[in-house]
């Protein structure tokens, strides 16, 4: 089957006197809502005929007026809480590959990656597109430009089964081909016509019935690709070398969009120092990693195939190299009672081994060909009603550390896939009511993005939380507004031995430095706003002297590829796996250029 590509793009120059005059009204309008706009949009037909979208209009104030784009832009954006944390998430899915796991509650969906299902909405764009990584994310960057979202600053997420169990040299491939797209539509290069060639077995897991009881996933998957692919179960055309890698990550360096972060997916048990250094060579910075439970009979139960004593293990490691940990964790599991699962989310925190830095929980649905539904059928498992399933969940995140960020309270299942659970889709929303209603407030980061609200720079304080992990001490750097909302933060690890990576003996780990508010283009700053305004050469200042009065010699960051200019720009100098400065010269380059600003 072909690829889909987008139809001819639209002209604005080909309606610039209607565009324009659409444009002068939108920049004089005082109040400009949906109405407003419409009736704005409707004075000026397209052709006499048809009325323009809200991104073509968009396409016309990229061409002909690109000064006013942050502000007329903002106004006319859609959907903007997409961008709102700083920068653009663009997630793409790898192909089918069985999965080392047998969990019972893990669909068996034979034409997705493991766990995922195909009525999800990015699994829909990664089958459109034939898994392609170039396609993939070609088209979501085209997507975001075209409702008027900024794509210089990327976060990359590659999301699908267990990233670790692929071959390396497809691993190698699919990361190299989502950095020639980043590069390639940063410089207005179309190269969508050179990809998207699948490999045959993809029609034949296409035409397969992805909703068969029972774990046929890793049998039917494998089978295909053996046939197909041979026994290393890899394409021709999926295959890259390490230096084809890294020529990728050095264009991408200062590329017109830039992949700023970059997240995969994997599970505990495939987390050992090797894995660790092959994800950061990949260019990783943060790992999503499914937990499920920190209650080892519960793990055992379900046939995670680990048990918490990898978990702490994997985190460690993964916190020894820097990385920020996004955790999974899934109440109602088989076997778990809503008191139960209050005391295992107490341990996420309360356990030094575990403390995730960002959370998604996942409470457990059914799906039709899991493992579960057989435990279902004969009575063993049953899931909360919503009632019961909304007091969990809020005092769950009440109780969320001012250093952790929820992302997400519920998998984003079709309602139609979900033989039994709960079908709320708004199921954070309901929660949040239910703890305004009870007075309680909710400490983690989401809940304190600054998002589109203007920042007065001299009212910001200087929060500091201290932690104990079971590697060292964390300080969680916060700009805070008096009403205690976040304008930006910094991770900094200081770790009591010397980490895995021979590479950051004597440093201190900047983890993370992320400044929220609106996305902003690079290089540009807006009055109010909390981006380019100097808030994260604040930060870095503050975790170079509190490094140094511990006694660390230098101070490592964990710089995504589209990051490294900014951070040699501050003094920081190319490792082979992190950037590097002495902490005298960090201390004084950060601020000198702090005070500066």
């Amino acid at each position: 089957m072909p690829v889909k590509i987008a139809r001819a793009p639209f002209d604005p120059f080909a309606y610039r006197a209607a565009l324009s005059a659409i444009l002068e009204e939108v920049a004089r309008a005082k109040d400009l809502d949906a109405r407003a706009l419409d009736r704005i949009v409707r004075r000026y037909p397209k052709a006499g005929a048809s009325l323009f979208s809200k991104s073509e209009i968009l396409a016309g104030l990229r061409a002909f007026a690109p000064d006013a784009e942050p502000e007329l832009g903002e106004r006319l954006r859609l959907r903007p809480v997409r961008t709102l944390s700083g920068v653009t998430p663009v997630a793409v899915l790898t192909r089918p590959h069985p999965c080392p796991g047998t969990c019972v509650f893990c669909p068996s969906d034979v034409r997705m990656p493991k766990s995922y299902l195909a009525d999800e909405p990015g699994a829909q764009r990664a089958e459109q597109h034939r898994f392609d990584p170039y396609l993939q994310t070609w088209h979501r960057l085209l997507a975001y430009r075209q409702i008027g979202h900024p794509v210089d600053k990327v976060e990359l997420i590659v999301l699908g089964g267990t990233w670790s169990a692929y071959p390396e040299r497809y691993q190698l491939w699919f990361t190299k081909r989502c950095f020639d797209a980043l590069s390639d539509f940063g410089a207005e290069i179309d190269a969508r016509a050179g990809a998207g060639v699948a490999p045959a077995p993809y029609r034949e897991l296409a035409a397969l019935d992805g909703r068969r009881e029972g774990d046929v996933y890793n049998a039917a998957v494998g089978a295909l690709l053996r046939e197909a692919l041979g026994p290393e179960r890899l394409h021709e055309s999926e295959r890259a070398s390490w230096d084809e890698l890294v020529a990728a990550q050095r264009r991408n360096e200062s590329a017109g969009c830039r992949a700023v972060g970059l997240c995969f997916e994997t599970r505990p048990d495939h987390v050992d120092a090797a894995e660790v250094l092959r994800l950061r060579r990949l260019g990783a910075t943060k790992i999503q990693i499914g937990i499920q439970s920190a209650d080892d009979a519960i793990l055992a139960r379900n046939r995670r195939g680990h048990d918490v004593a990898a978990t702490r293990a994997a985190l460690s490691r993964l916190r020894g190299a820097g990385m920020k940990i996004h955790a999974h964790w899934m109440p109602n599991l088989l076997g778990a009672t809503p008191e139960g699962d209050t005391e295992d989310f107490a341990r996420l925190f309360a356990d030094e081994g575990l403390r995730p830095d960002e959370l998604k929980i996942y409470p457990c649905l059914l799906v039709a060909s899991a493992p579960l539904a057989a435990e279902h059928a004969r009575g063993a498992w049953s899931p909360y009603p919503d009632d019961v399933l909304a007091g969990l969940l809020a005092h769950c995140l009440s109780r969320v550390p001012r250093w952790c960020r929820v992302t997400r309270v519920v998998r984003d299942f079709s309602s139609s896939d979900i033989a039994a659970g709960t079908r709320v889709a708004n199921l954070r929303e309901v929660v949040e009511r239910r703890l305004d209603a009870q007075g309680l407030r909710r400490a983690d980061i989401r809940s304190r993005e600054i998002r589109g609200e203007a920042v007065d720079e001299a009212g910001l304080t200087l929060c500091d939380s201290a932690y104990a992990t079971a590697d060292g001490e964390e300080r969680f750097l916060e700009l805070c507004t008096p009403d205690d909302r976040i304008a930006a933060f910094l991770r900094l690890s200081l770790p009591l031995s010397a980490p895995a990576p021979d590479e950051l003996a004597g440093s201190a780990i900047v983890r993370e430095l992320h400044v929220y508010g609106p996305s902003l283009p690079l290089s540009r700053r807006s009055a109010g706003r909390a981006q380019h305004a100097g808030l994260g050469q604040r930060l870095l200042a503050e975790a170079a002297r509190r490094a140094s009065e511990h006694g660390y010699a230098r101070l490592a960051v964990v710089s995504g590829v589209g990051t490294r200019e900014y951070y040699r720009a501050r003094g920081f100098e190319d490792g082979d796996l992190y950037q590097q400065a002495a902490l005298g010269r960090a201390q004084r380059g950060a601020a000198e250029r702090s005070s500066a600003q």
